[in-house]
């Protein structure tokens, strides 16, 4: 699979080709842009390295930043002012990003640090970027889990030089950039320097070492040389005193001579970031080639846990890359906690949990369980250290307050590997953490009211509390879980039964119309508050857009009365951003797969295409992505609920490996799909040769292995219709009249 990644597909706006049928009738609000960078990544690694611009997204690109529509151009071409270190992945607009230590190649002198140069010949794979700059020189970079290798193949020139600025970061946009508060670096040795910068609290220690053994090493202050300097202390900056500062090797090169950057990068000091570089790439002087081999064994490793047989080499390409982009994030760095001792782990860039919990973590949990188990543990001592389950986590101090956007969001997480008896949690511990957790932010009025606003943090709380009890129930207190069930039954107070859809209220990033189908733990009580299947299944129509005309989508700039009447259209948002993407598969819970099957496919084979502008949205850490490979698999997991939606595969056969099983999806009368040509639908199902009536699996099930056989066809059978998916009731018994369908 890892010959089929394209790391560029993201970095330009939206350019797929225009929706026909019910794609059409899909409006998207948010950045049509995926905002991910082709630069050199490890999985679940704490460091990436890219050529820098300065523009969104992330320092790669060459737009500014954008919140609607389609992103404006500040570059008529791709350019970099050197390559950096530490990128978001397909996050919007998260107030930081970082792009620390810079490093620019250079034939000019140093007063010409910060020049762009136009970039040429760009490649990049799992682990590696690379581009030549106007000057002639050839960038190229690798990554470890803790550390960064650059080779600079240069022409001959009298007095080439590669320049690092310690004091670099951020994006140079409005209010883009980051100041450090303190730094110092020094000379450590010929060819070796380190320090250490203080960035939003967090302490960014790195060893640098140069294989360029004749060249002069030289410390350097608003860009002026500091000859025979050996350290550089700075106890205060602040914006209006920061002068650009750092490191630079110097000398003549012949034409095609190499010279090698090693970093070794750590939050606990550089003595430890020496240790990390040596730890991933040997004592030196050179290791790029060996490290490259390295980073590319495990992606590669990484990326044949998932096997397609996909009806074309774009879809292939689509695949792998969407499984790529789903294992970049979030950056686990054990024992790189900067705020408390211990060798435990650690965890960053958990941008945006609110778009990740419903389908890149149960992938994680899925594919890479251990890992699913080091990032929980990471985000309970965050809880145990901050006092907070983090809704967000950069390198940065404290927790990100991103209060709108979600609540209680890292318990399905914790529900999930509970329930799946994965080792290395102690459960009493992640109890009473959860427990706490519940009364952050808008928790007091779900408690005090029953009700809370944004009203869809009534709908996250409920949850939350739904799943904090089965975490009681598995430490034996069935006292507390029961008080929690009843608490998690107050998700019925969200919705107004006149309409069937969650009440007025104020939203993040959406209308009550996409909150208003999330997969409820009592999914058959949300159907009968409605008035059944019939009246549920017509909101959903009308929000899918069944029967409407073709909308138009913003484009650049949009204007407020042009935004007012898209978000009027109350219409899905055709996975352009999360809140509604679970969406398609409620239709299964009122006995309607061929429903989901229609909606899925257009979105599979529409909104997801090859080339820079293949993603129809942020891909935000992997949110969409990685809903991208459970959809063209055929499954959607249900956050919190281990449990496993089926629909029709886009692809003829796909293994997935789990552990030490495998699980083989097979196909009978599969027609490769057509962009615009007709849903497939599942006819039958077979699970390890038996005879399989239900739409979904359980995670255990999955987690078996063994073959699942779908039988599909052009029209649907009745198959899936019943039984439903699992309900789990509480206490409610809806008695509201079955509401009219707006109009």
């Amino acid at each position: 699979m890892i010959d089929a990644v394209d790391p560029f597909i993201g970095t330009e706006p939206t350019d797929l080709p225009a929706p026909v049928g019910l794609a059409a009738t899909w409006w998207s609000p948010k950045p049509q842009i995926g905002n991910t960078h082709p630069g050199a990544t490890f999985p679940l690694g704490m460091v990436s390295a890219c050529a820098y611009s300065g523009a969104y997204p992330t320092g790669y690109g060459r737009y500014d930043l954008s919140t609607e529509g389609v992103p404006a151009p500040i570059h008529d071409r791709q350019l970099a002012s050197g390559l950096a270190h530490f990128q978001q992945s397909g996050t919007g607009a998260i107030r930081k990003y970082y792009n620390y230590f810079r490093v620019s190649p250079m034939l000019e002198p140093l007063d010409a640090l910060g020049t762009s140069w136009a970039l040429h010949d760009e490649e990049a794979a799992p682990g590696w970027y690379a581009a030549t700059l106007d000057t002639g020189i050839r960038c190229e970079v690798t990554v470890g889990p803790k550390s960064a290798v650059h080779r600079y193949t240069f022409p001959r020139h009298r007095d080439a030089r590669l320049v690092v600025d310690f004091s670099h970061g951020g994006l140079e946009i409005p209010f883009g950039s980051t100041v450090p508060l303190r730094a110092y670096l020094q000379s450590v040795a010929p060819g070796a320097a380190q320090g250490e910068i203080v960035v939003e609290g967090a302490p960014l220690a790195v060893h640098v070492e140069c294989d360029a053994d004749q060249w002069r090493q030289l410390l350097w202050y608003d860009r002026r040389l500091m000859p025979g300097g050996t350290r550089l202390d700075f106890d205060s900056i602040r914006p209006t005193t920061l002068r650009p500062f750092g490191l630079m090797w110097a000398g003549p090169t012949r034409a095609g001579q190499s010279v090698e950057l090693r970093f070794g990068f750590s939050l606990r000091g550089p003595e430890q970031a020496r240790e990390n570089l040596y730890r991933d790439c040997g004592p030196g002087p050179t290791s790029f080639a060996a490290r490259r081999e390295a980073t590319t064994r495990t992606w590669r490793e990484h990326l044949d846990l998932v096997r397609v047989d996909a009806p074309t080499p774009e879809r292939k390409t689509v695949f792998s890359t969407a499984l790529y982009h789903s294992l970049i994030k979030p950056c686990l760095a054990p024992a790189e906690s900067p705020f408390w001792p211990g060798p435990g782990p650690f965890a960053f860039d958990v941008s945006t949990m609110w778009d990740i919990y419903r389908t890149q973590l149960p992938l994680l949990t899925t594919l890479v369980p251990e890992r699913a188990v080091e990032l929980a543990r990471a985000l309970l001592t965050v809880c145990e250290e901050e006092g907070n389950l983090p809704i967000g986590y950069r390198m940065a101090k404290g927790a990100d307050r991103f209060s709108r956007q979600g609540s209680a969001l890292a318990h399905t997480l914790l529900a999930d590997l509970c329930e799946l008896g994965l080792p290395g949690i102690d459960w009493d511990w992640a109890l009473a953490l959860m427990h706490i957790d519940l009364r952050r932010d808008y928790g007091e009025d779900f408690l005090l009211r029953g009700l809370a606003h944004p009203v869809s943090h009534t709908l996250d709380l409920a949850m939350g509390y739904w799943c904090t009890a089965k975490v009681a129930r598995h430490v034996g207190d069935g006292t507390l879980a029961e008080e929690l069930e009843r608490l998690a039954d107050r998700w019925v107070n969200a919705f107004d039964p006149a309409t069937g859809l969650l009440r007025d209220s104020t939203f993040y990033e959406g209308g009550r119309w996409n909150y208003s189908f999330r997969l409820v733990h009592d999914m058959a009580a949300r159907i009968g508050l409605t008035g059944g299947d019939a009246a549920f299944v017509g909101l959903l129509d009308r929000f899918f857009g069944f029967g409407a005309e073709p909308v138009a989508l913003p484009g650049v700039h949009p204007g407020a009365e042009e935004l007012a009447r898209g978000y009027a259209l109350d219409r899905f948002e055709g996975l352009n951003n999360e809140p509604d993407m679970e969406a398609p598969w409620a239709y299964q819970y009122a006995g309607r797969p061929d429903r989901t099957a229609e909606v899925v496919h257009a979105v599979v084979h529409q909104r997801f295409g090859t080339g820079r502008g293949g993603l129809p949205g942020n891909d935000d850490s992997g949110g969409l992505s990685s809903w991208y490979v459970w959809a063209s698999l055929g499954l959607f997991p249900v956050a919190g609920q281990n449990l496993v939606l089926l629909n029709a595969p886009a692809h003829e056969h796909a293994e997935i490996t789990i552990g030490p099983e495998v699980l083989s999806i097979d196909t009978t009368g599969f027609v490769p799909p057509e962009r615009g040509g007709p849903a497939q639908y599942v006819r039958a199902a077979r699970l390890d040769g038996a005879p399989l009536e239900r739409s979904w699996l359980t995670a255990a099930e999955l987690r078996r292995g063994g073959r699942l056989e779908l039988e599909l066809g052009p029209t649907p059978t009745g198959w899936g219709s019943t039984p439903r998916p699992p309900s789990h009731p509480g206490r409610i018994t809806p008695t509201t009249p079955a509401p009219e369908v707006p109009a």
